[in-house]
């Protein structure tokens, strides 16, 4: 399977994982250079990609060490990328027990466009629907939605709730109802077809006395998160007790899992050399 991958995505990518330094250095034009054609993207894209994140508020100019032109994370990226981390890197095992946040909304037809931003903000966090007007997720995301809705403006749009299903139907049907858990399970499969084998070459990989070659763990690394970071957000993260018992999604995070243990630090060398 053939994945497409944007040169904003990748950038977006680098960014999280290795573009929020305590001193808060930014990025050099030329480093952003470097480090994107290591993965496929050449340097008009980036700048073009640059231009446009900037424009969105999502990177700000500044200064790299050497005095050259460079990027920074804004405040609001870079606490977009640290609600993120919770999910990418330690979402907790669901539980029941955690239940349930309802968001329910209703908006002037007069401010339609601010529907659709909710809309699909919602759809982003991993929200199903369990009505019109009605949107449902695992108990756990209630923080990241309360931060999401208050970033963007949308509070007087919203009422949250938290509570337990009690009914009628059975949860785990009324989960397939919210949710299209086919196509969740089609994007843990199309993640493993790329990523397995990857971290199957790299277990069979004779490594040196300073670990993996940072190149190469950079390269692999960078793709692999730039294909897992939306996953647990296409995936609610449901409890297994109301997921199909061939779900994909536990094999998928522990391929991730081992790819960011074994490269990620390796990958860090490259960045900074």
């Amino acid at each position: 399977m053939a994945e497409l991958r944007t040169p904003r995505s990748l950038i977006v990518t680098l960014y999280g994982a290795y573009g929020r330094p305590a001193d808060g250095s930014p990025f050099a034009v030329a480093e952003l250079i470097r480090l994107l054609h290591a993965v496929g993207v050449d340097a008009p894209s980036v700048r073009s990609c640059v231009s446009r994140l900037k424009r969105r508020g999502l990177l700000t100019a500044a200064r790299a060490a050497d005095g050259s032109a460079g990027y920074a994370l804004s405040p609001d990226a870079r606490q977009l990328l640290d609600d993120g981390d919770r999910r990418i890197y330690r979402r907790p095992a669901p539980r029941l027990a955690d239940g349930w946040v309802l968001a329910v909304f209703s908006v002037p037809e007069a401010e339609r466009s601010k529907r659709h931003l909710l809309r699909s903000r919602l759809a982003r966090l991993g929200f199903g629907t369990a009505a019109p007007g009605v949107w449902i997720a695992p108990g756990e995301l209630y923080e990241e939605t309360r931060h999401t809705l208050e970033r963007l403006a949308l509070t007087p749009y919203v009422e949250l709730f938290c509570g337990d299903h009690v009914g009628f139907a059975a949860t785990r049907a009324s989960v397939a109802r919210w949710w299209d858990l086919d196509a969740v399970a089609r994007l843990h499969h199309d993640f493993l077809e790329l990523h397995e084998p990857v971290l199957r070459e790299w277990e069979a990989t004779s490594e040196t006395e300073e670990g993996p070659r940072p190149q190469a763990a950079y390269r692999d690394y960078l793709l692999a998160l730039d294909s897992w970071r939306r996953l647990p957000y296409a995936d609610p993260g449901l409890p297994k007790e109301l997921l199909p018992d061939d779900w994909p999604g536990g094999r998928s995070a522990q391929v991730f899992g081992k790819l960011h243990e074994r490269l990620r630090d390796a990958g860090e060398r490259f960045v900074r050399g």
